[in-house]
């Protein structure tokens, strides 16, 4: 069963930033919030929080496993960014006591470490320095320091070679999938369920297109990635008419990189690789996610681990020469055998690149909405999972290129993209990153303006219902030309 506690705060401060380090020390805990003054919770608890400000300190209170308290002096509320450090370093250090364990990222939450060390690097700091900071204000491991350094370094010199501030990123989003996979938390449609939609929905994204081109005309086009859903679950036909589209409104010849998430071994055909070889397409990603069927079969993939492999020979056949592939650890009932069989297999494929990802329980996702209906399944992540596919990464040639987190992360993990020599991923550093704008068409596609070498971002929303979309279009066609003309003028 899932512990559940009660988090006290006397005022409203740096509450989630709490919270989220309590559930990284307690996974699939519950954690309710309440404050001084109201009613305390209902219910039965296995343990209570307690955080108070004062003027000059703050203290934080457990009585999980026995009573605890401690108290941290403040440098002053006028550094709500350093304030909010010192408060977490309270509440980690008191957690790490309690638990007996240390996260492998400290007290990091809500925020890319890769933004810590870019920011530090670009101010002139060296690795060294990046180092003590990162060790001493966040308590990162040596390993993951390491890790984000490494991260870094690949990303500048990937950023070095785009129009950051004369260029844009395209994403086109495709909310379409064949089914939904139970730990998905993307806005995606079954298309059998709204196959009436298809058809109004990519007129829509059409005229979206050609609205972000007239636009941008003066803007360099440095990388497009059609995503989803899962693109591959339209029809070739559907598939050419889009790229079609794509290739009389963009200049398609001096593209950086261009992606198309194939995605779900399921949905690729041959037609469909073909039709995606006569454009352009430098870049797709056939994604296992996990080469054990019986988990597959679980989490409601529809494809077979033969599925993967006949999908990727048949590319490799057509003469796609970059590649990559998804795989998700700390899917329920996996653990390190499981996690190793998987990548041994990989390996025998041998693709371009390779994406880890822990799996992170959103709400959204039917996995956590129904957990306990898999309670006999085990979540499972360690250091020696991910210490595993680093290697195995390695041993491949790869190299690690762009990393980021979500909270609730199974182990407090993180994704981590590795990639050979020249198949990085150019559009995930830059997405990343945020030192290049990125248009975005699509139900549920976010538009990010980024002002000033990124100090300031500004984002243009789509609506994710598909029929609001539709009748919508010209709301959001609106948002984004404010965005553009907000752009052009800075």
């Amino acid at each position: 069963m899932a512990l559940r506690f009660t988090l006290q705060f006397n005022r409203r401060e740096f509450e989630y930033d709490v919270y989220n380090l309590i559930r990284a020390f307690y996974p699939m805990s519950e954690v309710v919030i309440w404050y001084a003054g109201e009613e305390r919770p209902a219910g039965s608890f296995d343990g209570d929080f307690v955080v108070t400000y004062y003027d000059t300190h703050v203290s934080f209170s457990t009585s999980v496993n026995g009573p605890m308290t401690s108290i941290q002096f403040l440098t002053g509320w006028e550094d709500r960014i350093r304030t909010k450090n010192e408060v977490k370093q309270l509440v980690y250090h008191i957690l790490s006591e309690q638990t007996g364990h240390t996260l492998p990222w400290g007290d990091l939450t809500g925020i890319r470490p890769t933004k810590i060390a870019m920011k530090l690097l670009e101010e002139g700091h060296s690795d060294e320095e990046i180092r003590h900071e990162m060790e001493q204000t966040y308590f990162t491991s040596e390993g993951k320091i390491n890790l984000a350094l490494s991260v870094v370094h690949r990303e500048q010199e990937i950023l070095r070679r785009m129009h950051l501030k004369k260029g844009y990123s395209l994403y086109v989003g495709i909310p379409f999938c064949p089914t939904i996979c139970l730990y998905c938390s993307f806005g995606s449609n079954p298309l059998g369920r709204c196959k009436d939609m298809e058809e109004p929905y990519f007129q829509v994204l059409y005229r979206e297109l050609a609205f972000i081109s007239g636009e941008m005309k003066d803007f360099t086009l440095d990388t497009i990635y059609i995503g989803g859903g899962t693109p591959t679950s339209v029809s070739a036909e559907r598939l050419d008419e889009l790229l079609s589209v794509l290739g009389r409104n963009f200049d398609l010849d001096h593209l950086a990189e261009f992606t198309v998430e194939a995605g779900r071994p399921d949905t690729i055909t041959d037609e469909k690789l073909r039709v995606l070889k006569s454009y352009p397409v430098s870049r797709i990603s056939i994604n296992p996610q996990t080469m054990n069927q019986k988990t597959l079969d679980l989490i409601g993939r529809k494809h077979t681990t033969e599925d993967v492999i006949e999908k990727y020979y048949i590319a490799r056949s057509m003469g796609f020469d970059n590649i990559n592939m998804d795989l998700i650890v700390g899917l329920p009932g996996e653990g390190e055998p499981e996690v190793a069989y998987t990548l041994s297999e990989i390996r025998k494929l041998d693709p371009d690149s390779l994406t880890i990802h822990s799996l992170a329980l959103k709400r959204a996702t039917r996995l956590n909405l129904f957990k306990d209906a898999y309670e006999p399944v085990s979540f499972q992540n360690s250091a020696a999972i991910m210490d595993r596919t680093a290697a195995c990464a390695a041993e491949m040639g790869m190299q690690p290129y762009y990393l980021y987190r979500y909270k609730n992360m199974a182990g407090n993990f993180e994704n981590v993209g590795y990639a050979r020599p020249g198949k990085a991923g150019i559009y995930n550093v830059l997405i990343m990153e945020e030192q290049q704008s990125i248009l975005a068409a699509g139900s549920g596609a976010s538009t990010k303006f980024v002002f000033d070498e990124g100090r300031r971002i500004e984002r243009a929303e789509n609506v994710k219902d598909l029929s609001n979309y539709v009748q919508r279009i010209d709301e959001m066609c609106q948002r984004k030309k404010e965005g553009i003309d907000a752009y052009l003028r800075h």
